[in-house]
């Protein structure tokens, strides 16, 4: 069997994989929503949904480093990574062990389309459909309700120590935009740039992220005490997490707008 991954690198599989090591978080939270939990065999230490999958599992590192021997001793049928979590070169290292499929998400047709894919893979087809189905209910619901609203300016601050916010060609500016939040630095690469004094001045409003620099509440008063502007504390997961996790990221936005 031969897949297309999102690189247009070509994937073959001898068999339906049975044992399944993914290295994303987010879509680790995808093979379980997909009915695949049983077929999971090996996750990073950050893959944290759900709950209690990682006292199931073999932790084989993070998404930058992993333990090669764990992996080999896993046997796995086929390793899930993506393009800007993992490495180029662990990617090379993987692909000597087992079959590595990538994905590269910038929007949410991104997002249906490895739903779709791994629905191929794994031969849960129906369980793919039906969570396209829900996705995009979702998001035309959402569309409806942000129809009549005004833009605002955002900056979307992901680090500090420098300030460094989400820019251009990141799945966080997609869902930005479909939030009617003009992002700062959609036209700016790279795509997680530095931030300028005076685009704190100049944003409407200011969110910041859980993750990945784990801003908190108290940040939330002391930038509106420097900037005086708008201020808001986000969950990350909602605006990066792609996969499943579109199912409720859309409720969670509408408390993100005074309506």
């Amino acid at each position: 069997m031969e897949f297309i991954d999102q690189l247009n690198r070509t994937v073959k599989l001898l068999k339906i994989p049975q044992r399944i090591i993914s290295l994303v978080p987010s879509q680790t939270e995808l093979l379980v929503d997909l009915g695949l939990r049983n077929r999971i065999v090996g996750v990073t230490k950050f893959c944290i949904h759900p709950e209690n999958l990682k006292d199931e599992k073999t932790i084989v590192g993070g998404t930058k480093n992993v333990n090669f021997d764990k992996i080999k001793l896993l046997q796995p049928d086929i390793i899930i990574c993506n393009k800007e979590e993992n490495t180029k070169e662990m990617v090379q290292d993987l692909e000597k062990i087992a079959p590595v499929w990538i994905s590269d998400i910038e929007n949410i047709p991104d997002t249906l389309a490895v739903i779709s894919a791994f629905g191929e893979i794994f031969k849960v087809e129906m369980e793919a459909s039906k969570l396209i189905s829900k996705i995009n209910a979702e998001v035309e619901n959402h569309r409806e309700f942000i129809q009549p609203l005004s833009y605002k300016k955002v900056l979307y601050l992901i680090w500090q120590n420098p300030y460094m916010a989400a820019g251009r060609g990141t799945f966080i500016d997609c869902l930005l935009q479909e939030n009617k939040f003009d992002n700062i630095y959609s036209k700016n690469q790279p795509r997680y740039p530095e931030v300028k004094t005076a685009d704190f001045i100049n944003a409407d409003l200011i969110l910041l992220s859980t993750e990945p620099y784990p801003f908190k509440e108290k940040d939330v008063a002391v930038f509106r005490n420097k900037f005086n502007t708008e201020v808001k504390l986000v969950d990350g997961e909602f605006f990066s997490w792609y996969g499943s996790r579109l199912t409720e990221a859309f409720s969670y936005f509408k408390t993100l707008h005074n309506v």
